[in-house]
């Protein structure tokens, strides 16, 4: 062995750990070779040689270390990372004085155990599979006979090709160190459906879905995602996203009007959320009849006592409306289908200019194929343009339109509170016309799973356990393992498969690229082959 390559035998144990876990040989050689360059000599004639550096570190537990050192560097980014944001947050609202005033010990700290809770998880996963790994491979041997013979069952589990990507998914639970309850539900919801997603790919990739219609796809998500996320906007708006309730009413101006800038200010107006938390009392009521202060100026019980506040937008509604929620919601028009005709031709000018604005601003993007096949690239914004406009615009109207047609067709005691998910399904039907959007898709979706559950809680319909969106995250998670042990193609986004693959020490590598090479390598040997023979 050269000199240089001879490990120092003063070199502290302590150290030479620590150098381990900070750096790897490869990423001292990078940089060592840019230190060369950009330093000056006295410094580089003192830095060691790669193949001192790796002697130094040289170890029969490289992937332990490796292990580690991924562990360390996760704690201190995600530590640094959190400060940052919390940082630019205080500067944003200006409250630097409050978190001086109120400091918690780093171990309280919320975003000190969440960056624990995630280097501890990187941890744990990778000695977990490798442990598993390893034992598998040792089950599998002739030795290991005696054992499989008086255990079949526990051999069969332990050597199966998935069961170092279920033992690895115990690691999941080292997130329930991070207390915040809120992240670790979106996290169960999120691994929970991507899970699903995945086996869904890969039943499809199987034949499983081979003869299904045409009409049959990830759309059908919002259909049941809009009827939650509508109901519970009406009735539980605490349980909905917060973005939710500001698109509602800014897609809904000609249902739910906001104050007129004719109206003097000494004139009370209701604002828009106690307009729609009147739509919910009228609902409980079971959609009374409207009586006009028009027709009857001398009764006093024209609305009941709960609906005082809307007494601005009923009382001048058209005597011709029956049903208190028409003259709630389209006070100026006698006809439903009218309202709703309106409301297309007023939403569809400002919403077409707002897609417009945001539309080109995303193409900006993709400036290079935008001048170099202009026509094409306008042709296909014009198009994504008109389509979204259109179904936001049907989405909307379907949704508070439906509601007189409830009232038309169904009696007053016939589902009065859970009409609102029959609208909310309608308006979910005009995204049927929104291809290639499953993502979308399921971002409602997991939004309409976090409101249904919060809305049974709030309701005490069911109750959660303690630690139980830490099972799900681990089932998921080992249903993901498996998924990409056996059809590394039905994980979808090429992103999510190098994450996974880093995550139990495979490098960060995309295992169907891998496969794919591999495949390559092997048909060009055999080509090479047969030729020479």
């Amino acid at each position: 062995m050269a000199p240089d390559s001879t490990p120092n035998p003063d070199l502290h144990p302590v150290v030479r750990n620590a150098l381990r876990i900070s750096l790897s040989a490869k990423e001292y050689k990078l940089l060592h070779d840019s230190a060369i360059q950009h330093s000056p000599s006295a410094i580089r004639n003192k830095l060691p040689s790669p193949s001192r550096f790796e002697a130094i570190v040289r170890s029969k537990n490289k992937h332990n270390e490796a292990a580690v050192r991924a562990s360390l560097r996760v704690l201190v980014l995600s530590s640094s990372l959190l400060k940052l944001v919390d940082i630019v947050t205080e500067r944003v609202r200006g409250d630097l004085s409050k978190k001086t005033a109120s400091r918690t010990s780093l171990v309280r700290s919320p975003n000190f155990r969440l960056s624990v809770s995630l280097s501890l998880l990187l941890l744990f996963h990778r000695f977990l599979y490798r442990f598993f790994v390893k034992l598998r491979a040792n089950l599998r041997t002739d030795d290991a006979r005696p054992f499989r013979d008086r255990n079949p069952r526990i051999s069969k589990a332990l050597t199966s090709r998935y069961a170092p990507a279920v033992g690895a998914s115990i690691a999941g639970f080292a997130l329930g160190i991070c207390p915040q309850n809120q992240l670790r539900l979106t996290a169960a919801i999120y691994t929970a459906t991507r899970s699903l997603e995945f086996l869904f790919n890969a039943l499809d990739e199987k034949g499983w879905f081979k003869n299904r219609p045409g009409w049959f796809g990830s759309w059908l998500l919002m259909p049941v995602a809009c009827a939650q996320l509508f109901h519970a906007f009406v009735f539980d708006r605490e349980t909905t996203p917060k973005w939710l309730g500001n698109v509602v009413l800014r897609l809904s101006s000609s249902y739910v009007r906001g104050r007129p800038e004719s109206l003097p200010l000494e004139i009370p107006w209701p604002e828009k959320e106690a307009v729609v938390d009147s739509l919910a009392s009228i609902a409980n009521l079971r959609w009374p009849a409207f009586a006009s202060p028009i027709l009857h100026p001398g009764s006093p019980n024209t609305l009941p006592s709960s609906l005082a506040s809307i007494a601005p937008i009923t009382g001048p509604a058209h005597p011709a409306i029956s049903s208190l929620s028409c003259a709630l919601l389209h006070p100026t028009s006698p006809s439903c289908s009218t309202a709703f005709l309106h409301h297309i031709l007023l939403s569809v000018p400002p919403l077409a200019r707002f897609l417009t604005t945001v539309t080109l601003a995303l193409s900006l993007r993709n400036i290079k194929t935008l001048m170099t096949e202009p026509i094409t690239s306008i042709n296909k914004l014009s198009k994504k343009i008109i389509t979204l406009t259109a179904i936001l615009s049907a989405s909307s109207g379907s949704a508070w339109g439906s509601i007189c047609l409830w009232n038309c067709l169904l009696p007053r005691s016939v589902l009065p509170a859970k009409r609102f998910f029959l609208s909310g399904a309608l308006a979910g039907v005009p995204f049927a016309f929104l291809g290639n959007s499953r993502s979308i898709f399921m971002y409602f979706f997991r939004a309409a799973v976090d409101s249904a559950w919060k809305t049974g809680v709030k309701r005490g319909l069911w109750k959660g356990w303690k630690g139980g969106e830490l099972c799900i995250i681990v089932l998921a998670w080992a249903l993901m393992g498996a998924i990409l042990e056996t059809r590394p193609s039905a994980v979808q986004g090429r992103g999510v498969r190098k994450a996974l693959a880093w995550l139990k020490g495979d490098g960060f590598a995309d295992p169907v690229e891998v496969a794919a090479r591999k495949k390559a390598r092997k048909a060009a040997a055999q080509k090479k082959a047969e030729n020479e023979a």
